[in-house]
């Protein structure tokens, strides 16, 4: 039933929004770059995106003011994380109803097929007391042991598979454009945090202490929860309370978009939409120029509250702007719209300690979340006269824990670099090609 109340909510917020801008669903539909019929099934109820960047861009489209565009962003996780617990539901009856390897090898066989009893005349005749057990027969009891130990092995396999841990993934696989950052970890054993059992088993066969007090993360984030650790137990007690989700690939709009590429126009393809912006980006090793908008979706992992304390700023590298071409994300000749979304946040990179400042008008830290109630924090890193690789830190905390999760691209740093003074192309519908051209 949340399954179909939360997937109602999010369609009929869309629903709202479309028609309130009057634009049919076909126009939409090839703005979007989707077909009709599956516009007409986020909107009906019948599906529900993959992914938000589509969910944002309809939203934009139809002038969602920037509440609307949070309360889409809510909605869309929400429905979102009731399908996936659906299908994991779904996943758990069908493994329940299928017999484990043992349930299987220890059930009773049918008297039908059971082999007929052996006359007495054909047993053979019964060793003497003092004769040795024949060799074999120590085999077969060996065999069996064996084989015991490997039916055990099976059915304690099982649910791990089906749970999705390991290397065999989840219910489906990650946003190439959003990172998931969580963590595990204490301050005084480095752990990984990939799965439970494997941060378990490096708190208890490690003792080596963390220079940091961080534990990596299965997103390349690290957590450092403010407590002392003993053991596996008390790796599991610090289970960070919240996941961070990060687009560093987001778009505040194509026209305030640019990225810088060591490549000729000629040689560079057109620009990508933006659930496409990673990809481009990957091949052609671009770098932000100018700035870089990140999207931040911070929810708890549970019920209670989590306080998010504060977002700071680090900065790994800083050196003179990247000699490379700037591309514009826009189309020559295409406007482009866009407000400012609440809690939204600029950082000035060029600054000898960058800091990220609520935007005019705006509220900042602390904010508070939970697993119903995420938080979506909007940041524009801006660079003029410096190329600079940073990351975040967020520092939170929950009753009486807490801790700081770093937020980067990846495991990487982000990277941010100035352009004043290169080269500026533009993409031209008209001729299919970059072209010089400068936004003003």
């Amino acid at each position: 039933m949340a399954v179909v109340d939360e997937t109602a909510d999010f369609a009929a917020l869309i629903r709202e929004l479309k028609d309130r801008s009057g634009l049919s669903y076909g126009v939409l539909a090839k703005r979007l770059h989707m077909s009709t019929s599956t516009l007409h099934r986020y909107c009906n109820g019948d599906a529900v995106p993959t992914e938000y960047a589509p969910v944002e861009r309809f939203a934009r489209l139809c002038k969602a003011t920037p509440d609307e565009l949070v309360e889409a962003h809510r909605r869309w996780i929400l429905a979102d994380g009731a399908r996936q617990r659906e299908r994991k539901s779904a996943a758990t009856v069908t493994t329940t109803a299928t017999p484990t390897a043992v349930e299987a090898a220890t059930a009773p066989t049918p008297e039908a097929d059971l082999p007929a009893p052996t006359p007495e005349a054909d047993l053979p005749a019964p060793a003497p007391a003092n004769e040795p057990a024949p060799r074999n027969r120590r085999r077969t009891a060996l065999f069996a042991a064996a084989a015991v130990a490997v039916v055990l092995a099976a059915t304690a396999l099982v649910p791990h598979l089906m749970s999705g841990d390991g290397n065999g993934g989840g219910d489906r696989q990650q946003d190439a454009g959003s990172v998931t950052s969580t963590g595990r970890g204490t301050p005084s054993s480095s752990a990984s945090a990939k799965s439970t059992s494997s941060a378990s088993a490096s708190a208890s066969a490690s003792g080596s202490a963390s220079p940091s007090g961080s534990a990596t993360a299965k997103s390349g984030a690290s957590a450092s929860p403010g407590a002392k650790s003993g053991g596996a137990a008390d790796v599991a007690a610090a289970a960070v309370p919240l996941t961070v989700t990060t687009r560093p690939y987001a778009w505040e709009s194509p026209c305030s978009q640019t990225y810088l590429v060591d490549r000729d126009a000629a040689k560079v393809p057109p620009p990508p939409t933006e659930q496409d912006a990673p990809s481009w980006v990957s091949a052609l090793g671009a770098v932000s120029a100018g700035s870089q908008y990140l999207e931040l979706t911070v929810q708890g992992t549970g019920q209670e509250t989590v306080v998010l304390e504060s977002l700071n700023v680090r900065v790994v590298g800083s050196g003179a702007p990247l000699a490379w071409n700037a591309y514009a994300m826009g189309y020559i000749g295409v406007g482009c719209g866009g407000g400012v979304p609440t809690h939204s946040f600029g950082i000035g990179l060029d600054a000898p300690r960058p800091v990220a400042t609520p935007k005019a008008g705006q509220t900042g830290l602390p904010y508070k979340v939970s697993e119903s109630e995420p938080e979506v924090l909007y940041i524009t890193a801006d660079a003029a006269s410096h190329d600079v690789r940073w990351y975040l830190e967020l520092t939170w905390s929950s009753g009486g824990r807490k801790g700081v999760l770093r937020i980067d691209d990846q495991g990487k740093p982000f990277r941010t670099s100035g352009m004043s003074g290169r080269p500026q192309y533009g993409y031209s519908l008209d001729t299919s090609e970059w072209v010089p051209h400068r936004a003003d």
